[in-house]
């Protein structure tokens, strides 16, 4: 039975690939089928994705981008074009977070590289995609947000902030690109063990109160936030737009 779950054909592109969530959407996309571009800030970084990719026998490619140059994401849209000729799926999954403590007692410059990395390369890298999409006939977009961006973290407002934009401008695109066949959606991860946040999962004793508060009994791994991202990818989802998934072990859900 065919799941609707198969990616081959399309090309899919991943921000924030070299590691991680962003690396981990990009195995899963490639083992679907699909041929991938991946993109972050180093060039190395890529390269050794890539060639994990190849050596499991799927079709990758690298191209460096910084997340918070408007002029490379755009060169980033156009090489998935110039390379496998069309653009079907656009996760904006790459992020920042320099600043860990009171709102308002960060740094005018770590306000603006939040915001302009978090929010502005996604906005900037979807005006670039959405064209291109347009012409195929539709498109998936994908937004790694957060659950802070639900709820904020402690210590991590200006994050915490940018990824409540985040999720609102999926919203908004879900209306907007609705009749042109483009489903917009969001993920927002709980902890998950990569070394974005490590600075909390490696905290023995904070890490072991999130443990015991998640009903799943562990902290999250990269992996587990691959497989929404595929069904959010393919055509299963077809009739699924606007939403938030929250893959967080089940932490959020209340309890007495």
């Amino acid at each position: 039975m065919n799941t609707g779950l198969d990616l081959t054909g399309k090309v899919a592109v991943i921000t924030g690939a070299s590691r991680g969530i962003g690396q981990a959407i990009a195995e899963c996309y490639a083992q679907a089928g699909a041929r991938v571009v991946v993109s972050s800030r180093k060039q190395d970084g890529l390269d050794a994705v890539v060639a994990a990719i190849r050596a499991n026998g799927g079709e990758a490619v690298g191209i460096a981008a910084h997340n918070g140059d408007k002029t490379a994401l755009q060169a980033l849209a156009r090489g998935a074009v110039d390379t496998y000729g069309r653009l079907d799926v656009l996760v904006n999954n790459a992020a920042t977070n320099p600043h860990f403590g009171p709102v308002l007692e960060a740094e005018d410059s770590l306000w603006q590289k939040t915001l302009e990395v978090n929010i502005m390369g996604t906005v900037w890298l979807t005006q670039a995609a959405v064209p291109v999409m347009r012409a195929n006939g539709g498109g998936k977009i994908i937004n790694v947000a957060s659950v802070n961006g639900l709820r904020p973290g402690r210590l991590q407002g200006i994050y915490s902030l940018t990824k409540a934009a985040l999720i609102n401008l999926t919203q908004t695109l879900a209306m907007e690109l609705g009749m042109d066949n483009i489903q917009v959606n969001a993920i927002a991860p709980g902890l998950v063990k990569t070394k974005f946040a490590r600075v909390i999962w490696e905290n023995d004793a904070l890490a072991q109160q999130i443990t015991e508060r998640t009903p799943a009994g562990r902290i999250g791994e990269p992996a587990d936030i691959a497989g929404i991202a595929l069904y959010l990818a393919a055509a299963a989802s077809a009739y699924t737009t606007g939403q938030v998934f929250v893959v967080d072990g089940g932490l959020s859900v209340p309890m007495l």
